[in-house]
């Protein structure tokens, strides 16, 4: 931002002409890396886990409507995992996943307290409209238990490829469509 620069070429995103419009871009961008800094620390200091940081740290909203800002290529909440990786470490905050069950067993015993795969599968399609992450929980933990059920696979294929559609940065459409096609 003190380089003076006439022309910036971002890593994502269009080129920036301009040494005003640069400066005033570049400080945009550090002050949102700042802000997802300052919060998760502070809320990691709190013990928190990764999990609720996820879910409490914000951005003011017209900052992200800005084209330089917008979750195009990532999101603050994928910024906030790599703050936490690099002053927390590897462990997330849960103490089951310490050292945890392989997915497929926990899996399979979920599916069978809520009465079946399928069962939790259909639950997961009737939540997608309204909590698409937890509609993903459901569905991902109904693949696990039961991996060869066509019939969970195509409702699995179904809510990922709904969630890839509503999603606007490149990182969780390809994943969430890379999951989708799995399940085809």
């Amino acid at each position: 931002a003190t380089r003076n620069a006439e022309l910036f070429l971002p890593a994502h995103g269009l080129p920036i002409c301009g040494e005003e419009r640069i400066r005033s871009v570049l400080n945009e961008v550090a002050e949102v890396l700042e802000t997802l800094v300052e919060q998760t620390i502070v809320l990691m200091y709190q013990g928190a886990s990764l999990n609720d940081i996820i879910h409490s740290v914000s951005v003011r909203s017209e900052l992200l409507e800005k084209p330089y800002l917008g979750p195009t290529y990532d999101e603050p909440e994928f910024v906030v995992r790599n703050i936490w990786r690099l002053y927390g470490g590897w462990h997330d905050g849960n103490p089951s996943q310490l050292k945890p069950a392989r997915d497929a067993l926990v899996a399979s015993e979920l599916a069978s307290l809520s009465g079946g795969a399928l069962k939790l599968a259909e639950r997961a399609g009737e939540l997608a409209a309204t909590d698409a992450r937890l509609a993903c929980h459901l569905a991902e933990i109904a693949m696990q238990a039961e991996p060869d059920n066509k019939a969970v696979h195509a409702l699995r294929a179904e809510i990922y490829q709904r969630r890839r559609e509503r999603e606007t940065s490149l990182m969780a459409k390809r994943i969430f469509g890379s999951a989708a096609h799995q399940s085809t």
